[in-house]
Parts: C-alpha cells; sequence; structure tokens
C-alpha cells in the first residue's frame, strides 16, 4: 500500500445478476484523514462502491485494500454511516450508538461511556433514553454518525448521509461533520448528488460516469476552511470555481 493512501480500490468491476453492469475497472487511491467525495449521475455505481469498500458485497472482479490488507469482509477498521439510518428500533439511543462495541465484546459501562461522550458530541445529550420513532430524521442520522464515531474506526463510509432532511438541517450537518473530522481525523469516503455539498466538505472528488461507473476525472480541493464561517467557504473562489467545473462535466450526462 502507498504510504500517502489507506483504501486502494484496484481494477473494480461489479455485474449483478442479470447482467447489469455496474461498475468497470475502478482503480482509486483514498488519502488518509481526508474526506473524498463519489459523485456522479443517478445509477453510476457510487453506493455500489462504497459497499465493496466496506466490505459489504464482493466485487466481480478486482481487490480493495485497506490499511495494507486486503478486503474480504467487514472490519473494525471501517463504519458505515446509511442512508435510511439503520437504527434499531427496539433499542435506546443509548443502546444504538453502543451497538457495535456490545458487540466487540466491550463491557458494559465502558462501552456506554463511550457513547454518551460520541451522543453529546453530535448534539444529542438528553436523548440517551429516547427510541428512534421518537426522533426526527435528523436526529436519527446524528445517532448514525455517533454510532460510527463510538467504535473508533478509522474509515467512515457515508452512503447519502444527510439526504433526507431539509436544506437547513443539511448546512448545519456539513458544519457540525467538518468540525467532527477536525477533532477526530478520521477517512471518510462520501456519498453525494448534490454537487455543492461535495465541493463544500471534500478534500478530493471523484467523478463518476454513467453506468457501468468508470473514473471520470479526480478534483483535489485546497480550501482553507479552519476559522472561517460557512458563508465565507462559500463564497471562496475555489469552492465556486469547483462547483462550476464539476457541472460543466456532470451536464452532458444529463438528458
Amino acid at each position: 500500500m502507498s504510504v500517502d493512501t489507506i483504501v486502494e480500490v484496484k481494477a473494480i468491476g461489479k455485474t449483478y445478476e442479470g447482467g447489469v453492469e455496474a461498475l468497470r475497472e475502478v482503480t482509486l487511491g483514498f488519502p488518509p484523514g481526508k474526506l473524498c467525495t463519489l459523485l456522479g449521475p443517478s445509477g453510476c455505481g457510487k453506493t455500489t462502491l462504497l459497499k465493496i469498500i466496506g466490505g459489504l458485497i464482493p466485487p466481480t472482479t478486482g481487490e480493495v485494500w485497506v490499511k495494507g490488507r486486503k478486503v474480504d469482509g467487514p472490519g473494525p477498521e471501517r463504519a458505515f454511516v446509511f442512508q435510511d439510518f439503520a437504527l434499531l428500533p427496539w433499542a435506546s439511543v443509548l443502546r444504538n450508538v453502543a451497538f457495535g462495541l456490545e458487540l466487540r465484546g466491550i463491557p458494559r459501562e465502558q462501552r456506554d461511556a463511550v457513547a454518551r461522550k460520541q451522543i453529546a458530541e453530535v448534539g444529542l445529550a438528553g436523548f440517551e433514553s429516547s427510541y428512534p420513532h421518537q426522533l426526527s430524521g435528523g436526529m436519527r442520522q446524528r445517532v448514525g454518525l455517533a454510532r460510527a464515531l463510538a467504535v473508533d474506526a478509522d474509515i467512515i463510509l457515508m452512503d447519502e448521509p444527510f439526504s433526507s432532511v431539509d436544506e437547513q438541517t443539511r448546512r448545519k450537518f456539513q458544519e457540525d461533520l467538518l468540525d467532527l473530522l477536525r477533532h477526530h481525523r478520521k477517512t471518510v469516503i462520501f456519498v453525494t448528488h448534490s454537487i455543492e455539498e461535495a465541493a463544500y466538505l471534500s478534500d478530493q472528488i471523484v467523478l463518476l460516469s454513467p453506468r457501468p461507473g468508470t473514473v471520470s476525472r479526480i478534483v483535489q480541493l485546497d480550501i482553507e476552511r479552519a476559522y472561517r464561517s460557512p458563508d465565507e467557504i462559500r463564497r471562496d473562489k475555489t469552492y465556486l470555481d469547483t462547483v462550476d467545473e464539476i457541472w460543466q462535466i456532470l451536464k452532458q450526462y444529463v438528458t
């Protein structure tokens, strides 16, 4: 594995039953401690690639390597934040956040302490005893993020985590995510349909072509985000130029 990458995707292809080819010859490297976004038209294989990296589904061809080891299934160094929250409906917020630690056999007192800390970090202190049906969609997504942080995985895989919330909540989540990443220094691979969201959050954007998804372009961003307000970032010339550059590429795929 290159010292500059923590995740390596090597010539990945994925064909589903029925002959639908989702991905073809995708080769990528993801640097440690950065947020990298997979962006492209609907059906281009973004979520499929994310699940292959997470070890949730196997590739048809190619390999994924994480921290120098070949991926053959889920692993403790990777945590997934799903689009549909994937919370346990019968479990409290505290139990949901601590669930990954429970599966690892961590003693209850220790895992509950970790869970309470992460619940507070995502702004849900006081909701430890609540159940998913008592929470808004935005709050449930915060529980999912807290659960991923609780297991202290090096790599967090996020599949359109803000797609089900309104624009105001989405923007607040984006700000909170950047703050959390500055604190935790995790590697994040993030799927979105939003060009603006990708440009606001990312250090690197991978553009995928329509199905079968291939790497169309990799855009590196160098936006100074520390100590700047969200509005200042969105007025940054690099941000604005990136949004325009990506739209010029993606609009050719719009029919």
